[in-house]
């Protein structure tokens, strides 16, 4: 149960609610976490900016910043943005569906490229309490990646520590549409304190 439940999209503002109907268009669903953090329309403003500049940007692939936020997102134990971004990257971003499940095998697959490893490399390490990224995930990633790369993907990473935080703490109910992806296309996968 949510710490703080999500708002009906009713009791959105006028301005809030056309903004926010779009991004559900975009992705199929309310996003509740969204929907609570429209409690407070200039933090959701804010975000909105830096998610737009974080996705918006094509330096990196938008379909292994997903997987990326995927990875940290599991290391830090947030099953919402987990199962968000493995959705996501599959129905927004056009990662083929057997990619987005081998994600955890990305060491050895073959549907990972060594520059996709050391990202990925990063994304798990970064994301664990304490954060475990060394010089030698650095050193691995400037082998494949500009410093203005690594720069987004570690922005990227910082957007889902604020993001996991929100979610885990506020037990945000996840949607039936991610839901249903993680538990038809993720082995194993777990959705914990928020099914």
């Amino acid at each position: 149960m949510a710490h703080i439940e999500p708002l009906a999209p009713d009791q959105l503002p006028d301005g809030l609610r056309e903004r926010l109907a779009e991004a559900e268009t975009r992705m199929g669903f309310a996003s509740n976490d969204i929907m609570t953090m429209a409690r407070w329309p200039e933090l959701l403003g804010a975000l909105e900016g830096l998610i737009a500049t974080i996705y918006g940007s094509e330096e990196v692939d938008l379909g292994l910043k997903r997987l990326m936020a995927m990875v940290v997102s599991n290391a830090a134990g947030c099953r919402y943005c987990e199962a968000h971004t493995a959705h996501g990257a599959a129905q927004m971003s056009g990662v083929d569906g057997e990619k987005v499940a081998a994600v955890w095998d990305y060491r050895t697959s073959d549907l990972f490229s060594d520059a996709e490893r050391a990202a990925l490399d990063l994304a798990l390490a970064a994301g664990q309490t304490p954060n475990a990224a060394t010089e030698a995930h650095f050193a691995a990633l400037r082998q494949h990646w500009s410093e203005r790369q690594i720069v987004e993907m570690v922005a990227l990473i910082g957007l889902f520590g604020f993001l996991n935080r929100w979610n885990d703490t506020l037990a945000t109910p996840l949607e039936d549409a991610p839901l249903s992806y993680a538990l038809e296309r993720l082995t194993d996968w777990n959705p914990g304190k928020h099914a």
